[in-house]
Order: C-alpha cells, then sequence, then structure tokens
C-alpha cells in the first residue's frame, strides 16, 4: 500500500517540534496494535541543519546517498526516518520523512516531492495541509480520538477542542469548517491562499 506524501508541519521545526513530529500519533488508542505504516509513511516536515546534523551523529546510518541518509532505526515495519539536505531555489535546506524502504524508490519519490512542494514562489497552504499542521501544533490536551460519544464509524479518528457556543467540545479534526481552521491556524498562516489548480 503507497502512502500519500503529505507537509505536516509549516515553517523550520525546533529541537523541540521534531521530536514531536517524529511521533505525532504517540496517543492514538489501538498504538502498536496493528500496521501502523500508512499511518506514518509519506509524512515530512522542514528542520534546521543543527537537527539534520545531529540526527547524522546519533547512530551510523543505514545507508547515505548524496543528498539523502536513511536512520537505521525502523519505526514500524518497513518505515524509518529518511532525512535530506536539498538545494532549493538557491538555498540549502534540510528535510526529515517517513519513507517505506520495502519500495526502493521511496526515498527518491519522497525527495521530487518535497522539491516539487517547496519549488512554488507563492506561499499556499491546501486544506489537507492546514488540517495537519493544526494536528501537529496541537498540545496533547487540546487533541485526541474520537471515543464512545462519536458514531462507531468516526470513532479512532482525530479530534480537536473547538471553541464556541455552547461550550467547548471535540471535533473531528477532518470535519473542521473553514472558519475553525483559520482560528487554529498560527496569525501568519491563516491569510495564506489556496494553491492555485494546476
Amino acid at each position: 500500500m503507497t502512502s500519500l506524501i503529505r507537509k505536516i508541519h509549516f515553517g523550520i521545526a525546533d529541537r523541540h517540534q521534531m521530536f514531536r513530529l517524529f511521533d505525532r500519533h504517540a496517543g492514538r488508542p489501538d498504538r502498536w496494535q496493528k500496521d501502523d505504516s500508512a499511518l506514518y509513511g509519506g509524512e515530512w516536515f522542514e528542520i534546521a541543519q543543527a537537527q539534520h546534523d545531529s540526527m547524522l551523529e546519533i547512530l551510523p546510518p543505514l545507508w547515505m546517498r548524496s543528498e539523502m541518509f536513511a536512520m537505521r532505526e525502523f519505526l514500524t515495519g518497513s518505515i524509518t526516518s529518511v532525512f535530506y539536505t536539498l538545494r532549493i531555489n538557491q538555498v540549502t535546506r534540510f528535510f526529515h520523512a517517513y519513507c517505506d524502504l520495502s519500495d526502493p524508490r521511496s526515498p527518491y519519490d519522497m525527495r521530487d516531492a518535497i522539491v516539487e512542494r517547496e519549488r512554488q514562489p507563492v506561499k499556499a497552504m491546501t486544506r489537507e495541509e492546514r488540517i495537519e499542521h493544526i494536528w501537529s501544533a496541537t498540545d496533547n490536551d487540546y487533541r485526541g480520538y474520537a471515543g464512545a460519544d462519536f458514531r462507531p464509524e468516526h470513532r479512532g479518528k482525530r479530534t480537536v477542542i473547538v471553541y464556541g457556543r455552547p461550550g467547548t467540545s471535540f471535533q473531528l479534526l477532518e470535519q473542521l469548517t473553514d472558519a475553525q481552521i483559520s482560528e487554529k491556524l498560527p496569525v501568519h498562516l491563516r491569510h495564506l491562499p489556496l494553491p492555485e489548480a494546476a
């Protein structure tokens, strides 16, 4: 099964953010009870050079290839961290991604997707990117997973706290309105346009 390649955080993650993003699904109720490869595979975000270099020094990498290296320890199944040093629009930048090494093309497809996404001249965010950023940036106390209060088909899906009338409640992340999404995004990301249709 091929996972969707998706950007999960806008901006350059600092050390603390990087470690939170490594396992942003840690609170799920069925953790490790099934194959979580599709949950993690395809996630990527930008990091600083210091974080990239420190990860290279932790353990000898599984392999190194020009602008990328893979971590020796696997997160789940055949999913592991791949770190990239990429020159995009004449600027050297650093990224982390979860790639499925059962597919030899996975690290290269990921690299190409990152470069294509980051070469866009105008900053823009898709609805999916906005939702993923909200999930990544929300503290564990304000996010969770749908339980018995939700319809059976929604149980286990991601939820976030929504403030409103008559009060606060957890709502399915995927069902946030555009206004709710805007309220939950950091101010500097709220007014970014949607990408133009190709």
